[in-house]
């Protein structure tokens, strides 16, 4: 019988990927991961709940269920760097850094260590057995989207390896949301019941600009019309703004102003009325820290490529670390990841360094 260690965040679908994987006859063991605690001015950090809740379906059960305190990494692999990134004026995104450094590779590798065969957690994710891997005797596997197209997270696992993914379990990929959520109902799970969290990925609801605040020193600065130079306002810190923006400018009525740019050496933000400035469009995008989950895309391959979670997928051309796409995409921003897509399947993607 295999052991499973399933990570469970005390939600209803990690409560449920446990729920099924006893019903499988797997062996399960629950593991809570501690990675934020912290509490900020007027927001309290939701763990102690999150963790009460994941013991109560790990009883309602009859699994164990441990606790890994994974603070001090979690903070210098996921919190500094997405603070790094938004101080050099980048949008990073710490759910995929969460994924690749503290899920799929500390995880892991503590639970192995551990005693378990297999991880589990609750990503609406599929996963296959690739024909190449089978030959050469490697234990690896390839990422496969979601049967539900809404519930979709492939796009924030693209940066784990095949080999970790062949130590995985994702027996959530060919449900629904609804239908997790019915099949916790039907087992009278304590967290059927419960709201998926929104927000930053460790801290619960609170918003990136409030956190921003308690760990980055700013300073105001002039938001400035692209076009004619004229200084339209001020705001608080130019890391709070990102491409394609149009909400938190306070700039008056009339017709919606969006950032276009932004000078993180002056602290200027600019910003125009156009929708189709061309500093809002690209078609070419330039990529680095280029991942593969197991083979890379072959040269001038036809793929296709998601920027944002839930976008849509855009042709393109991969050729040499870049992507030619034969539709020209809306602010992206330096610092978001390009997803790449071979039909259902995921094979990697990279950081945009340039577009």
């Amino acid at each position: 019988m295999k052991r499973v260690f399933v990570g469970m965040s005390g939600g209803v679908d990690s409560s449920v990927t446990a729920a099924l994987l006893v019903e499988q006859g797997f062996d399960v063991t629950g593991v809570y991961m501690k990675n934020w605690t912290q509490d900020l001015p007027g927001m309290r950090c939701p763990w102690a709940d999150d963790l009460a809740d994941a013991k109560r379906v790990a009883v309602q059960l009859g699994i164990s269920l441990k606790v890994y305190d994974f603070q001090d990494q979690y903070r210098q692999k996921v919190v500094d760097y997405m603070l790094a990134e938004y101080q050099a004026g980048h949008t990073p995104n710490p759910d995929i850094m969460c994924n690749q450094e503290v899920k799929f590779k500390l995880f892991l590798d503590t639970a192995l260590a551990d005693g378990a065969d297999m991880i589990a957690t609750g990503h609406y994710a599929r996963l296959e057995n690739c024909d190449w891997c089978v030959e050469v005797g490697e234990n690896r596997k390839k990422l496969l989207k979601a049967a539900d197209e809404q519930k979709d997270q492939t796009y924030f696992l693209y940066r784990v390896t095949g080999e970790a993914l062949g130590k995985t379990v994702f027996p959530l990929g060919e449900y629904t949301k609804s239908h997790v959520r019915k099949l916790a109902e039907e087992r009278g799970l304590a967290t059927a019941q419960k709201k998926d969290s929104q927000g930053i990925c460790f801290v619960g609801s609170v918003g990136i600009h409030e956190f921003l605040q308690e760990f980055v020193e700013t300073t105001p600065g002039n938001i400035v019309d692209k076009h004619t130079g004229k200084t339209l306002g001020r705001h608080d810190g130019a890391i709070y703004y990102t491409l394609g923006q149009r909400h938190g400018l306070d700039l008056g009525g009339g017709m919606p102003y969006y950032v276009v740019d932004k000078d993180m050496a002056r602290n200027e933000v600019f910003v125009s009325r156009d929708l189709n400035d061309r500093s809002m469009w690209c078609s070419y995008l330039e990529l680095e820290q280029i991942h593969w989950i197991n083979q890379p895309a072959k040269e001038g391959e036809s793929l296709r490529v998601r920027l944002r979670h839930r976008g849509a997928l855009h042709p393109a051309i991969y050729s040499n670390g870049n992507l030619e796409m034969q539709e020209a995409e809306r602010a992206v921003a330096v610092g978001q990841s390009a997803v790449l897509y071979l039909g259902d399947e995921v094979l990697g993607g990279g950081i945009v360094s340039g577009a």
